[in-house]
């Protein structure tokens, strides 16, 4: 009894952190009083199914295949591609190799003037031989009809997860908005067309899939097709191409390019590419990546380049917008400390039935969504959760992300804030969007 009495002490003096704001008054007409589980800041999917024609289609593939240990070649192609960094650029190597030069320098005595020469071709094999073995070495995936099954069998099910998860909350935020095209750079197995019509089914008209890889193009086709050359396709309207387009003349509702970004060899060219995806995007640009921070940082990067402008060739002159997951457009507050953790989401899905799947799985991603001009003004200033809520009795404790560019931890009592808050806050912490109008008055009216 003492223990336990101790402990409420605790949590009650842990609670008392939380700001002193006025409560909400339950009785008012506060948003036509929807209830919380119905608030629209709750975005929440369910599990992710990808459609009965994709999965039987895959499954005919894979028993057609002639990938001897598919499951070894799975399992490596996962932990390859979740590990995998960005290939390090020119600059970085010359200013390591510089201060590798320096640092074994100052641990090198030149004894005679005849020994210069020698002690110099050392110096340079050493700096060379530390930078090989402390260097991320980068390589382009090739992808041929066999490792194209690999991949297929290894991130078909989740790609299409994570990517349902980021369109869909496009769909719920801006229901409004009606896709008629849309582009899809790095479409490999083609995940991308399957999610886009699982949300807006007939109403898109054109996909255009771009993919390097021929091969992968000929086995999204087939997906398409049902596991057949002879099929009809399932979803109409798609077209493959191995380049992308340059031309800013036409542009897509909607823009995808979902794990795409690592495959680029060097910051120049993803640069390129996320300008000239920007320039052909009409509505929104949906960029997903690996929820690491290899991942996180590929994506500030490419927010960056488009917030910051600098390209010289412009047609559209509307403004670039962050739509999710930020409230804001300032710098990453994650990326600010020295731990720089990455902001990422999860969203359960159904994996394909195949012999060492289990029945569920958890896709972890990374997601940066741009929109041509403001959308939704409503909403756009509400935080965002960037952590699991931790439940405590009569308390919840919340991290978001807010519209002042920093992190914030709040500390969530329905006699403080009121049980309206304190329902949403405390049984949904999986939410996007949090209320904060009356958790910190003055951080929301700035």
């Amino acid at each position: 009894m003492l223990v336990s009495r101790t402990r409420f002490q605790q949590l009650r003096a842990l609670s008392s952190v939380a700001m002193v704001v006025p409560q909400i008054d339950n009785s008012s007409d506060f948003l036509s009083r929807v209830p919380h589980r119905k608030h629209p800041g709750i975005l929440h999917m369910n599990m992710a199914h990808l459609p009965k024609e994709a999965q039987d289609a895959v499954q005919i593939l894979l028993r057609r295949s002639a990938v001897r240990q598919l499951e070894e070649h799975v399992s490596s192609l996962n932990n390859y591609l979740w590990s995998r960094k960005r290939p390090p650029e020119d600059r970085e190597l010359r200013e390591k190799a510089m201060e590798l030069e320096q640092k074994f320098k100052e641990n090198t005595h030149f004894e005679s003037d005849i020994h210069i020469y020698k002690k110099e071709e050392k110096l340079k094999n050493d700096v060379l031989c530390t930078l090989r073995k402390n260097t991320y070495h980068w390589q382009p995936l090739s992808y041929t009809e066999q490792l194209g099954l690999v991949y297929l069998a290894a991130r078909f099910d989740g790609g299409f997860a994570a990517v349902s998860r980021v369109l869909q909350e496009i769909y719920q935020r801006v229901p409004e908005f009606s896709p008629q095209t849309l582009l899809d750079f790095g479409s490999g197995v083609g995940s991308v067309p399957w999610a886009a019509h699982g949300i807006w089914g007939n109403k898109l008209k054109e996909y255009m899939c771009i993919d390097s890889s021929a091969s992968m193009n000929t086995l999204s086709e087939l997906v398409l097709r049902g596991g057949s050359e002879k099929g009809q396709m399932h979803i109409s309207g798609i077209y493959h191409r191995q380049f992308l387009p340059v031309s800013p003349k036409v542009q897509f509702d909607l823009v995808v390019s979902a794990y795409s970004l690592n495959e680029l060899p060097n910051f120049a060219e993803r640069e390129k590419n996320i300008q000239t995806l920007w320039r052909k995007t009409g509505g929104f640009l949906v960029l997903v990546e690996n929820g690491t921070r290899e991942g996180h940082q590929l994506l500030m990067e490419a927010r960056d380049i488009v917030l910051k402008g600098g390209d010289k060739e412009v047609w559209d002159h509307r403004p670039a917008c962050v739509f999710a997951p930020c409230p804001h457009q300032l710098e990453c507050p994650k990326l600010a400390g020295s731990s720089q953790t990455p902001c990422n989401f999860v969203q359960q899905y159904q994996p394909l039935k195949l012999k060492w799947n289990p029945s569920v799985r958890w896709e972890k991603f990374s997601f940066l969504i741009l929109s041509r001009g403001p959308v939704g003004e409503n909403d756009r200033h509400w935080p965002r959760m960037v952590g699991p809520v931790l439940r405590r009795p009569r308390h919840v404790h919340c991290n978001t992300c807010c519209a002042d560019g920093k992190l914030h931890h709040d500390i969530i009592t329905p006699k403080r804030h009121g049980k309206y808050v304190y329902q949403l806050k405390g049984k949904f912490g999986n939410v996007a969007n949090l209320l904060q109008k009356f958790l910190t008055k003055d951080r929301f009216l700035k």
